[in-house]
């Protein structure tokens, strides 16, 4: 058991220290595009994936392309980011509009129901 331990916390401090070196040695960290709006976000996740697969269609990856990825990772990030905030108050109004067709409360459905439309068109927009 003691071996064990010790091989755990010698695992993670090895991989502590090569996470710091990367960190310390590795490309700069940038802010990546912002996605203000949900089409915003749609957008850099489409064009941002894009330039990902290309990248990732390469044989071999040089340091330079892993700079890249790394560039474009917050990017997409902060897309994913806007559309998770996004689909989380779609959610809430969709409850909303659920529990409102449950007690039978006409106006809580539809301000609640067009809330929810409004925010999922984006989403819905490129069918």
């Amino acid at each position: 058991m003691k071996k064990l331990l010790l091989t755990a916390f010698s695992t993670a401090l090895c991989t502590g220290m090569l996470a710091t070196t990367a960190h310390a040695e590795g490309p700069d960290h940038f802010s990546g595009e912002p996605s203000r709006t949900l089409e915003e976000a749609i957008a850099n996740l489409g064009e941002y994936n894009e330039r990902l697969t290309e990248l990732l269609a390469k044989d071999e990856l040089s340091n330079r392309d892993l700079g890249t990825v790394h560039e474009l990772s917050y990017t997409l990030e902060n897309a994913l980011a806007r559309i998770d905030a996004e689909v989380d108050a779609m959610a809430v109004s969709l409850e909303e509009v659920h529990l409102g067709s449950e007690s039978v409360d006409r106006e809580r459905v539809r301000l609640n129901g067009m809330a929810y439309l409004n925010g999922a068109r984006p989403l819905t927009a490129a069918e």
